[in-house]
This record gives C-alpha cells, sequence and structure tokens, in this order.
C-alpha cells in the first residue's frame, strides 16, 4: 500500500509531496496514524544540512502523536487504537556502556526519529514500542506534539541547572517557551534573553512569567544561578558565562551550534560549567509527560497542512512564527484526488 509523504532527497532542497511504500511494523514495532507532528528546530539542521549523514530520501519529522493501527505481536504496552506519542530516539543498542549506565541519549549506535529513521511528516508513522510514550489526557494532539522534543530537552537540559533560583533563557522559541513554564511551577525567577529588539517575544515571556525580558545583548537585573543556550548561536556561550555567577552553569540545548568564539579563560574560572544536553532518554519523558498536566504546561502553536511542511520549516528559520513553534496535520484526503492503493 502507499502513503502520501514529505520527502527530502537532499539537504538544502525544498521537500517533495509523494506516494511512498507505506511502513510495516516489524519485531517490537507499531504503526501509526499520524495526528500531528510539530516541526522542530532540529527539523531546520537536517534539512539544511547542518547535521551530517541523513538518512535518504528521508521523512522528517520527530514529535510525532498517532494512532495505534497495527503493531507486532511482541508489543504489550499499547493497544490498537490507543494514542501514542513518537519521540526524537528512535532506538538504541541497549548493550553499550551508556546503555547499561542509564545514559542511553549517548548511545554511538542510537538512530533517530526524522534523521536516521523516517518520521512524521507523512501519514503513517513506525517506531518502536518501547520508545514511545503513553501521552496525558489533558492535551489533544497538536498540543502534545511539542512536549515531544521542545518539552523534552527543554526539561532535561533544565534539569542540568539543578537547584538553581534564576535561570536565564536564550532563545525564547518552542522549548524556551514550555520550560519557563516548568521553572516557575518549580518557583524559579525566568530571566529571558531574546532577539535584540523583539519586543512581541519579550512581552511574551512575561506573559508566561518572567521575571525580566530583554535582548541577548542586554544584561539581566541580577546575576544568574544558570542559563541555557537554546539560540543555535555559538557567541551566545561567552556572553552567558559572563552573567553567569561563580559556581552557575550554562548549558548548550540545542543539537546544533554555530562556533564559539574564543573567550578570556576569567569568565570561566570560579569554577563555572560549561555542559551541553544531548538527545534524551526515556525516563526522561516519562518524568516530563507525568509533570506537564500538573503544572499547565501548555505550547503556543501556528498550525500548517501537512503539504505546506515547506511553509512551517521557512516561517521558523525566518522567526516569522505567530506562536512559539508549528505543528503539521493531516490534510491528504482531497476529493478531487484519487487515493492510489
Amino acid at each position: 500500500m502507499k502513503m502520501h509523504a514529505m520527502v527530502l532527497d537532499r539537504p538544502g532542497e525544498p521537500l517533495q509531496e509523494r506516494f511512498v511504500e507505506r511502513p510495516t511494523p516489524g519485531e517490537g514495532e507499531i504503526l501509526v496514524r499520524v495526528l500531528a507532528c510539530a516541526v522542530c528546530r532540529t527539523d531546520l539542521h537536517v534539512v539544511d544540512g547542518e547535521l551530517p549523514d541523513p538518512r535518504l530520501p528521508l521523512i522528517p519529522g520527530h514529535e510525532i502523536v498517532g494512532t495505534v493501527i497495527e503493531k507486532s505481536k511482541e508489543v504489550k504496552n499499547f493497544a490498537i487504537g490507543q494514542r501514542v506519542g513518537i519521540p526524537w530516539l528512535a532506538e538504541t543498542c541497549g548493550v553499550c556502556r551508556y546503555c547499561r549506565e542509564g545514559r542511553e541519549n549517548l548511545c554511538d549506535r542510537a538512530r533517530f526519529t526524522g534523521y536516521t529513521r523516517d518520521g512524521g511528516y507523512a501519514e503513517f508513522a513506525v517506531a518502536r514500542a518501547d520508545f514511545c510514550f503513553a501521552l496525558p489526557e489533558d492535551y489533544t494532539g497538536v498540543e502534545a506534539a511539542p512536549l515531544l522534543c521542545a518539552g523534552l530537552i527543554g526539561y532535561r537540559a533544565l534539569c542540568k541547572t539543578g537547584d538553581a533560583q534564576r535561570v536565564g533563557l536564550y532563545g525564547f522559541g518552542a522549548a524556551a517557551h514550555l520550560v519557563a513554564q516548568v521553572a516557575r511551577f518549580q518557583g524559579k525567577e525566568v530571566f529571558a534573553f531574546t532577539r535584540p529588539g523583539d519586543e512581541a517575544g519579550q512581552a511574551g515571556a512575561r506573559r508566561l512569567g518572567a521575571a525580566w525580558a530583554g535582548g541577548s545583548d542586554e544584561t539581566p537585573p541580577k546575576p544568574l544561578d544558570a542559563a541555557i543556550i537554546f539560540a543555535p548561536v555559538g557567541s551566545l556561550v561567552p556572553q552567558a558565562l559572563r552573567e553567569v555567577r561563580k559556581g552557575g552553569i550554562v548549558v548548550c540545548a540545542g543539537i546544533h551550534m554555530s562556533e564559539i568564539p574564543a573567550f578570556p579563560y576569567a569568565i570561566l574560572w570560579g569554577e563555572r560549567t560549561l555542559c551541553s544536553v544531548a538527545n534524551l532518554t526515556r525516563q526522561d519523558g516519562e518524568e516530563f509527560l507525568h509533570l506537564a498536566p500538573r503544572a499547565g504546561i501548555r505550547a503556543e502553536v501556528d498550525l500548517f497542512p501537512m503539504r505546506r511542511a515547506n511553509e512551517a520549516l521557512e516561517s521558523m528559520r525566518k522567526g516569522k512564527l505567530r506562536g512559539s513553534t508549528a505543528v503539521l496535520v493531516p490534510d491528504w484526503v482531497d476529493p478531487s484526488e484519487p487515493m492510489e492503493p
């Protein structure tokens, strides 16, 4: 059987709509009918060729909400008709040092949805059931989709900051919108840094409870205990280090970042820590999806029909989204266009 999909043939080129073979679930896998797929900045990095060696041709998308329509006999944790979330981490080897130590996000043989496995810019998607998540009933499919990467990575990055009370967020996109809500729920002070001159973004941050919001070139009114950098801009690293107190931490939360410029040792000295966040673990997902409804976490989304995935990516690329992220919803059925078998 065939299905509609948006396909990346070569990085740097627009996605192409075409009919492709509908996947069949293998051992331990489920087949879902896609209800919604959020657009992540990582999708941009894949499509623009900033991440190496994607599977090609590739169906992007790794914040997938879908309904199980088929499963292999080994799958016990999901039922036919159940709604599930498919995240970035698609599978790991389970036997390497990192997997044995509970750090499966660092597995050298990991595979990733919408990067090294086909993703959710399509009618259907296949995934390993043991890497999928049951979703809180509090959310629609559109509301749940951004939680599956922006939420999970933001949550993991926030956990890296430990007991920090004053947390700076550089780059106020999808992940920062969500993690700001988590931080406020935990009683932390949030300091939001946007593009210089982005008054609308700063006003949005204040609406979410930020104690202060300003441009990334500004100094906050108080020293930060920690900073999380979501924007893929290397020059923000020394900027954030200058705003973090001694003993504080700067967390780089993106999968890709431009070159970090040289900086004086003095702004790292004082036992400041600089670290990155890589991928996620299934434990991160379980914890965050349990926390999200209790904290009232909500994403501000712009809806796009799946066929307009290129437009959604371009809006994100140029910072023109009205909400914090874009979500693609199926629009394949066209009465004037008969479906191929």
